[in-house]
């Protein structure tokens, strides 16, 4: 079958029309739905509505006999790093806990830095001239917005399957304002990719022009599974520690889509000095965090093994999801030759590179469908996407039944943008830049 650009423009017209059927079909349905940010289903906070009730008959005892009602433990308890520990792949006194949300803690790290300095720094960041930040795209938009916030430069470099363009990496972080680079390691925010284990040895080990470089290494979707494949992530602190880099990893990650979103813990992994300095500043900020949250999140999942179960229950309920997805996209779009698209084996998202020009005019087609997309541009710093191509899918929050309607709406606003700009290319003569 030939490429959708290498089509004639009759018969381009011809699935215009055929595709344009579909679509105006589509709409007299007068939908409203939301695909545009990976939200825990109901479903699958129900999976953790135990919780609610914990702890419970009054014991409010930690391990050690304390009160976990009371003030301070800025650390976290020990059970509560214990039970974590592999989810961040860091010895549990190499932890903190926090309360709900790890991007308040990466907020906190930045501000510090800027304010303070980190270990292996002779200033404040702030004092930097232009202090810049690498930024793996497509990326998380929440992430670009933290430092788009406090005046960082952001440098964006191209994701591969295995994790980020590391030769365009090492070419950057040799320029001593370039202070951290952003790293979705396992499942890549969106693109579902694995970091390898050669790129985080990179990472690791690679000579940086700022001796204060840090990696932001936000594990977001550390056990979010959706196959039996479970990739194994190698461990950055034992290989920047070997490297002589020990401080160079900031290690970031939660439970919200574990177990409560709203209600989860957050947490800080990172080397005795980097911990050092956190708490540092944390005892100025807090008296101390939630204990009594952490204490149920150990009673209710008691050890990595129940954390384990419990994620592949999360499994159970969004794998079906993922692959309404991916079923409309290849019974939609598998015949262009202009479209693709990930399938991930973890995270949260799917990825879609639509043509050239037409990410824009996909999210419009969708909006008139009545389905609600994350703004495309969102996956890159600024909210400009240089080639109006990526699109995230974020299949997680509605039912199965809701996704495989959406997917079939969304497949259709793609195929329709696409074939759009190929006829209106043919019709001028030449073709779109891919």
């Amino acid at each position: 079958m030939p490429a959708l650009l290498d089509l004639p423009p009759e018969t381009l017209a011809v699935w215009e029309r055929r595709t344009r059927d579909l679509y105006d079909s589509f709409r007299s349905r007068e939908l409203k739905l939301d695909m545009t940010r990976g939200k825990p289903s109901p479903e699958q906070l129900a999976l953790s509505n135990g919780m609610l009730t914990l702890p419970g008959n009054g014991d409010y005892q930690t391990e050690a006999g304390e009160d976990a009602r009371n003030y301070g433990g800025i650390q976290g308890l020990p059970e509560t790093r214990r039970l974590f520990a592999p989810m961040l792949d860091a010895p549990p006194d190499q932890i903190v806990v926090a309360e709900n949300s790890s991007l308040a803690v990466m907020h906190d790290c930045l501000v510090w830095a800027l304010l303070k300095g980190v270990p292996g720094g002779t200033e404040p960041w702030s004092r930097a001239a232009s202090p810049a930040f690498i930024c793996p795209v497509p990326g998380y938009d929440r992430h670009f917005a933290l430092c788009e916030e406090f005046g960082f430069r952001l440098l964006p470099v191209a994701m591969n399957e295995d994790g980020p363009d590391m030769d365009a990496v090492e070419a950057l972080a040799a320029d001593p304002s370039v202070k951290g680079m952003w790293c979705v390691p396992k499942y890549s925010n969106p693109t579902g990719a694995v970091y390898s284990a050669a790129t985080v040895r990179r990472l690791a080990t690679m000579k940086t022009g700022a001796p204060d470089f840090r990696l932001f290494w936000d594990n977001a979707y550390a056990v979010h599974h959706l196959t039996g494949i479970q990739p194994e992530l190698a461990d950055v602190l034992t290989l920047a520690r070997e490297a002589g880099h020990a401080d160079r990893p900031f290690i970031f990650a939660s439970t919200s889509k574990v177990t409560l979103a709203g209600a989860g813990l957050a947490f800080f992994g990172g080397s005795p000095a980097n911990v050092a300095w956190y708490l540092a500043r944390a005892n100025r900020r807090t008296i101390g965090p939630d204990k009594l949250n952490q204490l149920r999140h150990v009673r209710f999942l008691r050890d990595f093994s129940g954390l384990e179960r419990h994620m592949a229950a999360q499994r159970h309920l969004l794998a079906p999801k993922f692959a309404a997805v991916t079923e409309a996209l290849d019974r939609h779009l598998s015949d262009l030759g202009t479209v693709r698209w990930t399938t991930p084996a973890g995270g949260y998202f799917i990825s879609v590179d639509a043509m050239d020009g037409t990410a824009r005019r996909t999210v419009e087609l969708a909006r008139e469908l009545g389905i609600a997309l994350t703004p495309a541009g969102a996956t890159w710093p600024g909210g400009v996407d240089p080639n109006d191509r990526v699109l995230r899918l974020a299949p997680t929050f509605p039912n199965v039944e809701t996704v495989k309607i959406a997917a079939e709406g969304i497949a259709l606003c793609i195929r329709l943008a696409a074939i759009e700009r190929a006829l209106a290319v043919s019709n001028m003569g030449h073709s779109p830049r891919m």
